[in-house]
């Protein structure tokens, strides 16, 4: 018997990384709040990258693991709470920086989506195995430059081309890099928490 469409055994945890250790009001609340501080803290890994006002950071991989980890409600939270504290003035977004980020504002917005897509998606099973989590991380990905590359454009007064070839061009090797090590380090941890089940269960 089979749960979802992934192919994950009834007998095993189902849901996201961060349910297997239960659900509590509190934890509800923590996680998002450490999700965003993660985040803040990736976003300190900052390589300017020259003529574009976006920088080179561990953002994204930062947003789409507490998305995958947290699920689509609390990794969405975790996000809103990461930029709206940014914008009030939390110094955490690249380079320390806080305040309205009008060139990049729409990568944010797209922090927010993606975290909630990937939480989705995480919930069916598509952090289980690499094949999945590479298509899970791409599309995490595609969104945010769904949102971030117009937005980039529209602040900017560029074209789309123009934006694109600032905005998302530079940091796709950078993707394929992070996309890699998630595709590697989620099903991971899966497989771990599973033989354990396994083991449990024996006994």
């Amino acid at each position: 018997m089979t749960y979802s469409a992934f192919g994950i055994s009834s007998g095993r945890p189902t849901g996201v990384l961060a349910d297997v250790w239960g659900r509590s009001v509190v934890r509800d609340v923590l996680l998002p709040l450490g999700a965003a501080a993660a985040v803040g803290l990736a976003a300190q890994i900052a390589i300017p990258v020259p003529g574009s006002p976006v920088p080179i950071t561990g953002q994204t991989f930062a947003v789409l693991l507490a998305g995958a980890a947290l699920g689509a409600t609390r990794g969405a939270t975790g996000m809103l709470i990461y930029m709206v504290a940014g914008i009030l003035g939390v110094p955490w977004f690249a380079g320390g920086t806080s305040g309205w980020p009008s060139a990049t504002a729409g990568y944010l917005v797209g922090f927010v989506l993606a975290a909630a897509l990937i939480g989705q998606l995480a919930a069916l099973g598509a952090d289980r195995r690499p094949t999945y989590t590479i298509g899970l991380m791409a599309a995490g990905n595609a969104l945010i430059y769904l949102v971030g590359v117009p937005w980039l454009a529209f602040a900017t007064g560029m074209d789309l081309t123009a934006a694109a070839s600032q905005g998302l061009v530079p940091y796709l090797i950078g993707d394929v890099v992070k996309t890699l090590l998630a595709a590697a380090l989620l099903p991971v941890t899966w497989l771990l928490i599973n033989r354990r089940q396994d083991s449990n269960d024996r006994y």
